[in-house]
C-alpha cells in the first residue's frame, strides 16, 4: 500500500476552483480538485489496477441478491453508498462493478451543466475527515445540487459489505476486534478483514433510490427519523419578524464565501457549508410566503435547514443499511447457557414455576430444575462453523441429488426482511425440507431461520448437528404439560423479540399423500400470543411451497399409507438415505407465496395490539383471537397452494393416472399435456403459480429420464405408460397440483357423465359440493364469488372446445369420436376419487344412523372401507384411503352444520340433509360405482364392533411401541 505522504506528492496537481477532491479516489472527498480528474489520471489508473489485482488475489466475494437495475439515461448520475470509509471496501466495490458491468465506482462523475465534478462514485456516510457535525461531504454537495437544479437526477445505490457472516456474540473479544465503530478504520483492521475474512466476503447491491424522492420524503416527514420540514418550519415561524435580517445575513455570507473560494482559502468541509448557504440565499425570498403551505425546497433553503436535511438523509441511509445488515446476519447471539438461565429466571417463567410447584406439590427449586430441563431440551445452540460446514456439504449434496434447485418469488421476502419479524411457514414434504429451505435463504443473503423440529430428529450425531445449525427441538405432544408449554412460549417470545427469523411446519408432520394436511394451530397461536405481548417488529408469515420431482421417502410413504408402522428416525435410517445419493431426483422447487401480515388479521378481527400482559405466558386467547388464529392457518395453506409449481412430473402424473391402465398413445399424451398447460396459462390458478415451460415432448422425455414412465414401442404408434410400481408414487406428485385443476375436472365430469346439463344446474351442484373440495384441497375461491369463478372456468372449457354450449343455456359434450371428447374424459377423472370418498362416507353414516358412531369411529371405518375398495375395485393407490382426507371431510360436515358433534362423547348426529348431499353424487359417479360404494359401506353391527375392536388394539400396540 502506498504511504499517504507519498501519494500526496505523486498525485499533487494544480488547484482548480471547482469543489471536487484530489486525494485518492476513496478518501478524496475533501480537498479542491485538479483540473484533470484524479480518477482519470494515468498514475491513478495504474494504482487502481494494481490495488485491485492485489485485493482480487486475497478476496473472493460472493454476490447476494439481485443486481440493481438502472434506467438507460446518460443524464442520470449514479453513486454507491457505503456506511464506513475503507480503502479495501472501495476497491472491492470497484471490482464488483467492473465484474458485473455496472457503472464504475472509482471513476470520476462529471456533469458540467450542474457544476458536479466528483473524483469517485462512492459516498461514505462515516468519513474520517467529515466536518460539520460528521456530515458526508459528497452527499452534502449532491443534495445542494439537487436543490438548485430541479432537472438534475441522482440515483443512490446503498451497498452492504460483509467480511464474514457469523452473527456477533454478545460481549465477545472477536466482536471488539472486528467492530466497525472505530473512529478511523486502521490498516490493521483492514488487513485482518482481508486475510481472515477474504474468502468469506459478501456484497449486496440494494435497489437504487432517487435522491430527489428521498429529499421530498424527508421534507414531508415520510422518511426514517425526524421531519426536516417540521423542524425548519417551526424555527421560521418563530422568526418571521427577522426575515429581512436573515436574507441580508445570507447574502453577506454568500459574498464572503465567494471571496474565500477565489482565494482558495477554504477546505472541502467549508466549501460544503458555503454551497448550502449559496443555495439558501437564492431561495430565501420565498421562505415567508410558504411557511404554512406544503413542504417545498424554499422551506429548507436556509443553511441550517439544509444541514438538517443532509443529516436526515444520512440518518435514513444509515438506518436502511443497518437494517439490511441485521437481516443478513441476524441478531447478536447469546451463549446457550446464559440464554437458558435468562429463560428460567424471566418473570413469565417464574410465574409458571410457582404455579407448577403449587399444582404438583413440589418445591419451587424442583419446579425450576424441571423448567431448566425443558429449556435445555429445546434451545438452539447456533454455531457458525456448523452452518458453514452444512452450507459446503449441502452445496455438494444438491449437485449429487438434483439437477437444480429452482427458487421463485424470493425478492418479496428480501423486501420485508429488514422491517419485519419473518415467520416461514412451508408445507412439509420431506426431511430434506429443513435443510433445503435454510440453504436457499442463507445462499441468498438473509439470516437463516430457527426451525421448530420434532424431538424425533434429536438422534445421535444428526441431532446435535441440526441443533448447532438451525433446529430447536420440541416434543411431538405436550398437551396438559403447563410448564413445558410456558417454557416453549417464552422461548418463542424471546426469539421473536430478538428479531430472529423462525420457521415451523404448520401441518405438524410430513404429508404422505402429497396433499396439504390440515393446519396445526399450536405454533401459530404461540406466535400470535408473543406479538400481543409486545414485540419489536410486526410479524409477517411467509407461506412457502416446496415441490419435488422425486422424493427420498417415497417408498416409505406408500408403505405407511397402506398400514405399515411408521419407522422411527435413527442413525441407521440416515445411512440408508445416504445410499440413495447417486439416484436421479430431478429438480426441486421452492416458491415463496404472498406474505401474510399479522396486523391485517388483527384489524380484520378487531384484535387490539399489546392486549396481553408482557410478563405472563398463561394468558388465554379470547374467542376473537382464537378465530383469527384459525383463519390465519387456513389462509397460510391457501397461499401455499397458490404458490404451487406445476412441474413436468406433476403434469405427467395428472395425465397418465387419469387414463385407463395409466397409459396413453404418445401423440394423445402430448396433446393432453399441452391442453393442461394451455388451461393453466389461459386462466391461471393464481399470479403466484408457476407453470413449467418445457414442451410436451420434453416433458415426456424428462419423465423417462427419471425412470417414472416408460415408452413402449408399437408399430401403430408408441405408448407412454407409468413405469412398474411407480403409480402409487406418481399419485403423490399428482396431488401436489390437483387443486389447480380440480374445478375444471369437476365441471368436466358434470358435463361428461350427463351428456347434457343446464348451466344453471351445473352451477347449483358445484356450489353445493364446493365447500368439501375447498376443505380438502385448501382452494382459495371465496363462496360469495364462486359463481363468477365457475363461469370463467366454464368459458375456458368452451374456448378449448372440450364442451359445447347449445341454446337455452345447455352445455353438452363434443362429438363422441372427436379428440376433444377423449380429452374431456381424461380431464373429468381426477375429481372422481374425492367424490367417491364423500359418497362412501355419507353412505356409511346413513346406513348406521344418527347418534350411533363417534367422529373417530367414522374416520377409522372409512379408512378400512377405502383400503378394501382400493384393493378390490380400484388400482390400489393408497392415497385414496388416506385417513387425513376422511378427517377433513368430517370436519367440513361439522363446520357446515350437516353433522353435530357431542363435545363429551364425540357422537355424531345428523338429519336428512346428509342424503341431499349424497344425492348430488349421481351427477358425477356412474351407477355401477355408486352401487359398489353402497355395498362396501353396508356393515352390520357385528362387523362394526369387530372392526372397532381391531382398530383399538392396533392403536394400543402402536402407542406402546412409541413409548418404548
Amino acid at each position: 500500500m502506498i504511504p499517504k505522504f507519498l501519494k500526496k506528492r505523486i498525485f499533487k496537481a494544480p488547484v482548480a476552483t471547482d469543489h471536487t477532491a484530489s486525494t485518492p479516489e476513496f478518501e478524496a472527498e475533501m480537498l479542491p480538485v485538479a483540473s484533470t480528474l484524479y480518477a482519470n489520471a494515468p498514475i491513478n489508473q495504474l494504482y487502481r489496477k494494481l490495488s485491485g489485482q492485489l485485493l482480487d488475489v486475497a478476496v473472493k466475494p460472493k454476490l447476494l441478491g439481485e443486481l440493481p437495475e438502472f434506467d438507460d439515461d446518460d443524464n442520470i448520475l449514479r453513486f454507491y453508498v457505503l456506511q464506513d470509509y475503507s480503502r479495501s471496501n472501495s476497491i472491492l466495490i470497484d471490482l464488483q462493478t467492473q465484474e458485473h458491468n455496472l457503472p464504475p465506482a472509482l471513476v470520476g462523475v462529471q456533469d458540467i451543466t450542474h457544476d458536479i465534478k466528483e473524483n469517485a462514485a462512492i459516498i461514505f456516510l462515516h468519513h474520517p475527515h467529515a466536518k460539520d457535525s460528521q456530515l458526508s461531504p459528497r452527499l452534502s454537495r449532491l443534495v445542494a445540487a439537487v436543490l438548485q437544479h430541479p432537472e438534475l437526477q441522482v440515483r443512490l445505490v446503498p451497498v452492504s459489505i460483509l467480511w464474514g457472516r457469523a452473527p456477533e456474540k454478545e460481549d465477545s473479544l472477536f466482536k471488539l476486534l472486528t467492530a466497525d465503530n472505530w473512529e478511523d478504520p486502521s490498516i490493521t483492521k483492514q488487513l485482518f478483514n482481508i486475510g481472515v475474512m477474504g474468502r468469506d466476503t459478501f456484497v449486496q447491491f440494494h435497489p437504487p433510490q432517487d435522491l430527489r424522492t428521498l429529499i421530498n420524503d424527508s421534507l414531508k416527514g415520510d422518511g426514517e427519523g425526524f421531519s426536516v420540514f417540521d423542524s425548519v418550519a417551526s424555527d421560521l415561524k418563530d422568526s418571521l419578524a427577522q426575515d429581512t435580517l436573515l436574507e441580508d445575513r445570507l447574502l453577506k455570507d454568500s459574498l464572503l464565501d465567494d471571496t474565500l473560494l477565489k482565494e482558495g482559502a477554504l477546505e472541502d468541509s467549508g466549501l460544503t457549508a458555503n454551497i448550502l448557504n449559496n443555495s439558501a440565499a437564492k431561495n430565501s425570498k420565498n421562505i415567508i410566503n410558504e411557511v404554512d403551505e406544503a413542504p417545498s425546497y424554499a422551506m429548507v433553503a436556509a443553511a441550517d435547514g439544509n444541514r438538517e436535511l443532509v443529516r436526515s438523509l444520512q440518518q435514513q441511509l444509515n438506518i436502511y443499511l443497518d437494517k439490511q445488515r441485521a437481516s443478513m446476519l441476524g441478531p447478536d447471539l447469546s451463549d446457550r447457557r446464559n440464554l437458558v438461565d435468562k429463560l428460567v429466571y424471566s418473570p413469565a417463567i417464574k410465574n409458571a414455576i410457582e404455579a407448577e410447584a403449587e399444582a404438583s406439590g413440589i418445591s419451587v427449586r424442583e419446579a425450576r430444575a424441571l423448567a431448566k430441563g425443558y429449556a435445555n431440551e429445546m434451545v438452539n445452540d447456533y454455531s457458525h462453523s456448523i452452518v458453514r460446514g452444512f452450507y459446503k456439504f449441502l452445496t455438494w449434496l444438491w449437485t449429487q441429488l438434483y439437477d437444480g434447485v429452482e427458487v421463485h418469488h424470493f425478492e418479496r421476502v428480501r423486501e420485508l426482511a429488514a422491517d419485519y419479524e419473518l415467520v416461514y411457514v412451508p408445507c412439509h414434504r420431506s426431511h430434506v425440507d429443513y435443510l433445503l429451505l435454510s440453504y436457499v435463504i442463507y445462499k441468498r443473503g438473509l439470516s437463516i431461520p430457527y426451525v421448530a423440529a420434532g424431538d424425533n430428529l434429536d438422534v445421535p450425531v444428526l441431532g446435535p448437528l441440526l441443533r448447532g445449525a438451525v433446529a430447536f427441538y420440541i416434543r411431538r405432544s405436550f398437551r396438559g404439560n403447563a410448564l413445558y408449554t410456558a417454557v416453549l412460549r417464552e422461548y418463542m417470545h424471546t426469539l421473536i423479540t430478538r428479531n430472529t427469523p423462525i420457521e415451523y411446519f404448520i401441518e405438524g408432520g410430513r404429508s404422505r399423500s402429497g396433499r396439504l394436511l390440515p393446519p396445526k394451530m399450536g405454533m401459530l397461536a404461540m406466535t400470535v400470543h408473543s406479538q400481543l405481548r409486545r414485540t419489536n417488529k410486526p410479524v409477517v408469515f411467509i407461506p412457502t411451497y416446496i415441490g419435488y420431482e422425486r422424493i427420498m421417502e417415497g417408498g416409505t410413504y406408500v408403505g405407511e399409507l397402506k398400514g405399515k408402522p411408521k419407522e422411527s428416525e435413527s442413525l441407521i435410517g440416515l445411512l440408508k438415505v445416504g445410499r440413495k445419493i447417486e439416484r436421479i431426483f430431478g429438480n426441486v422447487h421452492l416458491s415463496f407465496g404472498t406474505p401474510l401480515h399479522l396486523s391485517d388479521f388483527m384489524q380484520k378481527f378487531d384484535v387490539p395490539a399489546n392486549s396481553l400482559p408482557a410478563d405472563r405466558t398463561d394468558t388465554p386467547l379470547d374467542d376473537k383471537t382464537s378465530a383469527m388464529v384459525d383463519n390465519i392457518g387456513v389462509k397460510v395453506m391457501q397461499h401455499i397452494n397458490k404458490a404451487a409449481v406445476i412441474t413436468p412430473v406433476s403434469l405427467l402424473s395428472l395425465v397418465l393416472l387419469s387414463a385407463p391402465k395409466a397409459a396413453l398413445d404418445e401423440d394423445i399424451c402430448r396433446e393432453q399435456i399441452a391442453l393442461y398447460q394451455g388451461l393453466a396459462q389461459h386462466l391461471p390458478y393464481s399470479d403466484d403459480t408457476i407453470i413449467t415451460d418445457m414442451t410436451p415432448q420434453q416433458i415426456i422425455d424428462y419423465g423417462i429420464k427419471l425412470k417414472l414412465i416408460e415408452r413402449i414401442p408399437h408399430i401403430l404408434g408408441d405408448i407412454i405408460q407409468v413405469a412398474g410400481k411407480q403409480a402409487a408414487l406418481l399419485s403423490y406428485f399428482r396431488n401436489n397440483i390437483l387443486h389447480v385443476f380440480i374445478l375444471l375436472s369437476f365441471l368436466s365430469a358434470l358435463v361428461a357423465r350427463n351428456g347434457r346439463i343446464e348451466r344453471s344446474r351445473l352451477n347449483s351442484i358445484a356450489e353445493q359440493l364446493y365447500p368439501f373440495l375447498q376443505s380438502e384441497l385448501f382452494l382459495y375461491y371465496s363462496a360469495h364469488g364462486l359463481q363468477e369463478t365457475l363461469n370463467k372456468k366454464v368459458d375456458s372449457l368452451l374456448a378449448s372446445g372440450l364442451i359445447v354450449e347449445l341454446s337455452d343455456g345447455m352445455l353438452s359434450v363434443p362429438e363422441t369420436n372427436s379428440k376433444c371428447y377423449q380429452q374431456l374424459q381424461v380431464l373429468a377423472t381426477p375429481v372422481e376419487q374425492s367424490l367417491e370418498r364423500y359418497f362412501m362416507t355419507l353412505a356409511l353414516l346413513a346406513q348406521q344412523g344418527s347418534g350411533n358412531l363417534t367422529e373417530n369411529e367414522v374416520v377409522d371405518l372409512c379408512h378400512l372401507l377405502g383400503q378394501r375398495l382400493s384393493v378390490l375395485y380400484a388400482d390400489d393407490i393408497p392415497d385414496f384411503f388416506d385417513r387425513a382426507l376422511f378427517t377433513s371431510f368430517i370436519g367440513a360436515l361439522i363446520r357446515l352444520d350437516y353433522l353435530q358433534k357431542d363435545e363429551e362423547t364425540g357422537i355424531l348426529t345428523f338429519d336428512q340433509r346428509i342424503g341431499n348431499i349424497a344425492h348430488h353424487a349421481k351427477y358425477v359417479l356412474s351407477p355401477d360405482m355408486m352401487q359398489i360404494l353402497q355395498q362396501v359401506a353396508s356393515l352390520n353391527e357385528e362387523e362394526i364392533a369387530h372392526a372397532i375392536t381391531e382398530i383399538s388394539n392396533k392403536k394400543q400396540r402402536k402407542f406402546g411401541r412409541k413409548r418404548s
